[in-house]
């Protein structure tokens, strides 16, 4: 569920809390309330109640209920939140009235009525954006996973693409007569690579230490290919164990820089390092692609990420370089 308030819901609130002061107007002005009870008691009751709807929707929603189904605590939390702020509202209505706090005789009932008081001011426009936050997420999966499968799909056909076949049995052909030696070691590679998809084309992660291992036999087919057009580094600041990313993702972004770049004078030299939570390729750029892009593979590769991790892909493009990093996941952290 996205907790994250847009306009739509802004608007809610706006059209909520504004027919509420309209309608309380009415009753101040039926009972007679004086003007500082007007000036304080409205605008205080809206941020309390706004206060109160963003720490159930930004905190305590995701956080217990759905990250760490801690249902009892939730309810705990709740009632003390809304018995708190709700008694802080009661407390300023009664200064702007000009009541002594010294008035009050039963601090337990006092809490209660703070409590019904917050229930009160909160329950209709949290329950009516909650209902909407549950079906617009509703809606976002099944999008997500409509483009999931589409993405899946593409993923397998880029992977057993007839042009990837037939430019590596290009390369194989002039390899033979060339250099024999490297030509088995070119074949090995290539079968390692198939090996590896065909293998793992079910699967929606994959360890980082087996796709750093791919991309080490992919990374050679390009460079024997293109000769010293690429050059690659591969810098593993930590430990790779325990780490995961989407299958594929590092095909991805190598296929992405050999697609959009194309040498020219001096050759394309891109870095990939490995650090805490993140996997980041820095490339340099020409602007001069190899072929026409739909630049669809960094979109599809986002969308993966939008199932399995509440990170995002980090992009940034300059006139020099062109870097992309991608979050890394702790499969532990997940559960």
């Amino acid at each position: 569920m996205n907790t994250k308030l847009d306009k739509s819901d802004w608007l809610i609130l706006f059209v909520i809390f504004g027919a509420t002061i309209i309608l309380n107007c009415f009753d101040y002005y039926r009972e007679g309330n004086k003007l500082i009870e007007y000036i304080v008691d409205f605008p205080t009751s809206t941020l309390i109640s706004i206060a109160i709807i963003l720490i159930f929707i930004q905190i305590l929603v995701p956080k217990l209920l759905i990250k760490q189904k801690r249902f009892l605590l939730f309810f705990i939390i709740a009632i003390l939140l809304l018995t708190l702020l709700g008694t802080l509202d009661n407390i300023i209505g009664r200064l702007s009235a000009g009541k002594s706090l010294n008035q009050i005789s039963n601090v337990f009932l006092f809490l209660q009525k703070g409590l019904y008081n917050a229930t009160d001011m909160v329950g209709f426009p949290l329950g009516i954006l909650l209902m909407k936050k549950f079906y617009e997420g509703q809606n976002q999966f099944l999008k997500i996973e409509k483009q999931q499968k589409e993405s899946e799909l593409k993923l397998l056909r880029s992977q057993i693409d007839p042009h990837f076949l037939f430019n590596n049995l290009n390369t194989l052909d002039s390899l033979i007569d060339s250099d024999s030696e490297k030509a088995k070691e070119y074949i090995n590679r290539l079968s390692l690579i198939y090996r590896y998809l065909i293998q793992t084309k079910d699967a929606e992660v994959m360890e980082l230490s087996k796709e750093l291992k791919f991309a080490e036999n992919y990374i050679f087919l390009i460079e024997t290919r293109f000769g010293n057009d690429y050059k690659f580094n591969i810098e593993k600041k930590v430990v790779v164990s325990n780490k995961f990313i989407p299958t594929g993702a590092l095909q991805t972004l190598l296929e992405n820089v050999v697609k959009h770049n194309k040498a020219n004078k001096e050759p394309i030299e891109t870095n990939i390092t490995i650090t805490e939570g993140w996997l980041t390729v820095k490339n340099t750029k020409t602007n001069t692609p190899n072929k026409e892009s739909l630049g669809t593979g960094l979109e599809n590769l986002q969308t993966r990420y939008e199932l399995l991790s509440d990170k995002k892909i980090a992009i940034g493009n300059n006139t020099n370089k062109f870097i992309i990093s991608i979050p890394v996941i702790k499969l532990s952290d997940e559960n």
